[in-house]
């Protein structure tokens, strides 16, 4: 939320007409800014970059944009490309950024869907891109109805996180609300559950345009596992693809999130699965989260819990190296080193064991050889 601008406040009183009044409620209207800022200044330019690489505009320096924006912004969303592997040595889209570009989602949300293909999760993945690409599906419950509002989306709610309740949530608004009698009004169970019915529609319509896209650019989309541990942790890597840039870690057990990329403090959303079972549940230490925003309190949106050591394998080395220090940056580097010790072991003994049978593969050898001689 922002203030208008002088610009808006003129047209709204145009709107009114000759016989209408329109009352600005500002203490100090010349204080107001003259026109709004461009979204383009304001906004994750990420996509945008992404799209005039897919159009082979490299030179975005050069680039007559109508409203330029900020240097920095410019390198960040290039950075973050090259974090996503969307980018060559040379700077131009890689095989991944192309089938990114083909995909009509945020960066990080096609790395995320294109990763799942990797671990056989393609369809929970398209259920979640969709929920959340789609307007909210919670409705924002009356005054003194939010406990009503959390008990009913507890009937939803998945012990792993907020995505896996948006695919408990579509799964149950597309599959059961199906089989029940033709009689039975979708508007009035969603409104029940405090659930948005145009949103949950909406959802389904991204989903099959996203599947559409995925069968023209002819990736494979495994059938559905939802449920078991090996289908939850392929989730968790996948999201975690494009999503490792979005990591907070509770640093005192009570719900005060570090996250690591910007070292802001955040809590999870009162309306979170986290947010709403935390007294009984406890609160995860580590967590990704998909938006977050300062003006909410400093609330972390759709959050679900990792582990260190997913994160570890999914980020690139050099995104971790390039965290500002932090304590938690310590847990996790102290988790790399070990795991880095392990592997080396492990190569060690391997490396070892191929050189015993070796030297008992000469043994023999020479042995064979000595008896030839006697005889």
């Amino acid at each position: 939320l922002q203030p208008i601008s002088q610009c808006q406040a003129d047209i709204r009183k145009q709107l009114t007409g000759a016989a209408g009044k329109c009352f600005c409620l500002y203490s100090e209207k010349t204080q107001l800014p003259a026109e709004n800022s461009p979204q383009i200044l304001e906004s994750n330019i990420t996509p945008t970059v992404l799209f005039l690489k897919r159009m082979q505009i490299a030179g975005l320096r050069k680039c007559d944009f109508i409203d330029r924006p900020d240097p920095e912004g410019l390198m960040q969303a290039l950075e973050e490309l090259d974090y996503l592997a969307a980018l060559d040595d040379d700077g131009n889209l890689s095989e991944i950024g192309i089938i990114m570009s083909e995909i009509p989602l945020d960066p990080q949300m096609a790395k995320a869907l294109l990763a799942s293909c990797e671990f056989d999760c393609v369809s929970e993945m398209l259920t979640i891109t969709a929920m959340m690409s789609a307007p909210s599906c919670f409705l924002e419950p009356p005054a003194g109805m939010i406990h009503d509002a959390v008990q009913c989306h507890r009937k939803f709610q998945h012990p792993e996180g907020d995505h896996f309740t948006l695919i408990n949530i579509y799964s149950y608004n597309s599959t059961y609300l199906n089989m029940l009698q033709y009689d039975f009004s979708a508007e009035k169970w969603c409104h029940d559950y405090f659930l948005d019915h145009s949103a949950l529609k909406t959802a389904e319509a991204i989903r099959s345009e996203l599947t559409d896209t995925l069968n023209k650019i002819e990736l494979p989309i495994s059938e559905p596992s939802f449920g078991t541990k090996t289908n939850t942790l392929n989730i968790k890597r996948a999201l975690l693809a494009g999503f490792f840039m979005h990591i907070a870690r509770d640093v005192d057990g009570s719900g005060n999130y570090f996250i690591l990329t910007h070292k802001h403090m955040a809590h999870v959303h009162p309306l979170s699965s986290y947010g709403a079972q935390s007294h009984k549940l406890g609160l995860p230490e580590w967590v990704v989260f998909h938006e977050y925003n300062l003006s909410e309190s400093n609330c972390m949106r759709t959050v679900s819990e990792i582990s260190p050591q997913v994160f570890i394998q999914m980020a690139p080395l050099y995104f971790f190296y390039n965290l500002p220090p932090s304590e938690s940056k310590g847990i996790l580097q102290d988790i790399l080193d070990s795991d880095g010790a392990r592997k080396y072991k492990d190569e060690e003994q391997k490396a070892s064991t191929k050189r015993n049978d070796a030297n008992s593969s000469c043994a023999v050898t020479l042995q064979t050889y000595n008896r030839c001689a006697i005889q």
